[in-house]
């Protein structure tokens, strides 16, 4: 067997998992957009064992349709930032909203941004079929997130985007992804620097969750 197809060694006995790093891992993956070293350069190898783990996320019955095409070349990059300023600018404007300063900062030098994850499936969810788009796009976003994840866990900042995904045409020409492949999300990743990360403020488990029905109350 090839050892390109040999899958990373994988962690058996489940005892070893260590939740209190695992949960400041989930509770912390922050989406990065400033304090990001634009000058420290990412490995090959250290992207590409992310994306060992990121393929170990579950999928349906697509099986591994993902593909990951990542873009570090200071032309593409440019060309891509000036789409993503573009259709970012454009949402601002149509919902009459101020930009954020977070999204500014992360325009004002996406171009810069030592690498852009594209995370690609092949082939196309069914139009005006709910079920089929769930089962599409949930064999893929899983391993976006693992990506996320693992990026993380090495010290590595982005943020999850999915503006991209509106201009597929556009992308593919530029960097030559085939009409049968959909584009999901980007992931622009950079080292940080001196980022804090820390879990947000968000509603508690009790106040989204009900059981045995909608708005049914607390567990038997």
């Amino acid at each position: 067997m090839s050892d390109a197809l040999l899958s990373p060694p994988l962690l058996l006995d489940e005892s070893l998992l260590d939740i209190t790093s695992v949960d400041h891992a989930l509770s912390t993956a922050r989406s990065v957009r400033r304090k990001l070293d634009f000058e420290r350069q990412l490995e090959p190898s250290v992207l590409h064992d992310c994306i060992n783990v990121a393929t170990q996320a579950p999928t349906g019955l697509d099986g591994e349709n993902w593909r990951f095409v990542i873009v570090s070349d200071a032309n593409l990059k440019a060309e891509i930032a000036g789409i993503y300023t573009r259709v970012l600018t454009d949402i601002f404007a149509a919902r009459d909203m101020p930009m954020k300063p977070t999204h500014k900062a992360l325009i004002e030098r996406l171009h810069e941004i030592p690498a852009m994850i594209f995370v690609c499936a092949i082939g196309k969810p069914i139009e005006n079929d709910l079920s089929n788009q769930i089962a599409f796009f949930g064999s893929i976003l899983p391993a976006a997130w693992s990506l996320m994840l693992t990026l993380r866990a090495r010290g590595i900042g982005t943020t999850w985007t999915s503006l991209l995904s509106s201009q597929q045409t556009e992308v593919a020409s530029i960097l030559n992804i085939p009409d049968n492949v959909t584009q999901t999300v980007m992931l622009p990743v950079a080292y940080t620097k001196g980022a804090k990360l820390k879990p947000a403020a968000r509603m508690a488990a009790e106040q989204v969750t009900y059981w045995n029905g909608w708005e049914q109350g607390q567990p038997n």
